[in-house]
């Protein structure tokens, strides 16, 4: 069992897979690359249900300023993103202060990024049902119950009973790579 299921551990769960017509496999060596160069990387991604101000930055805080790490954890899915490999040239923490994006970095096709360090690859079970969302209009709702059509991430917290191994018939989610979220947390991107 991953060291990353216990009670109360912030985990912010996305899909990933082919993004800005980018195989996941040159992402993660890319990715890899900025964080022994710069120390950490941007993981570009869209949407609002992890918005960086509402919902990441404030998930985040809470659980940095009570000394935990917030796990970023990645199921990978088939996807066909289309996007153009736009790489972004600005990043802002508040949507308002830009700064550039560090030239060791090369972050595409997105509106927004995680921070993150210590990208790797974990093979393990997430019980999806044993999660709640920690943030936002949905707050308290299980991860499975908010992770359907095309919700692909959360910021979500797992339950005193997510150390238990999943029941036979329990959703569960198999998470194949996991990174840290490092300050700032999540930003803004414009090219």
């Amino acid at each position: 069992m991953s060291d990353i299921l216990k009670p109360q551990q912030g985990i912010l769960f996305m899909k990933v897979g082919v993004h800005a017509q980018e195989d996941l496999e040159s992402i993660i060596a890319r990715k890899s690359k900025e964080i022994e160069e710069a120390g950490f990387a941007l993981w570009g991604y869209g949407g609002n249900t992890c918005h960086p101000t509402t919902m990441v930055q404030p998930f985040a805080k809470k659980h940095a300023a009570a000394g935990e790490r917030i796990v970023l954890c990645m199921q990978e899915m088939t996807s066909k993103h289309f996007a153009e490999p736009v790489r972004a040239e600005h990043f802002s923490i508040d949507g308002h202060h830009w700064q550039p994006v560090p030239p060791e970095i090369n972050v595409r096709g997105s509106r927004y990024a995680l921070a993150i360090r210590a990208l790797h690859k974990e093979e393990f079970v997430l019980p999806l049902a044993k999660t709640r969302v920690a943030v936002g209009n949905s707050v308290g709702r299980t991860g499975m119950q908010y992770i359907k059509g095309r919700v692909d991430k959360a910021c979500l917290e797992l339950t005193d009973l997510a150390a238990m191994p999943p029941e036979p018939h329990e959703d569960a989610v198999q998470i194949n790579l996991v990174a840290e979220l490092c300050d700032p947390y999540a930003v803004f991107l414009k090219n």
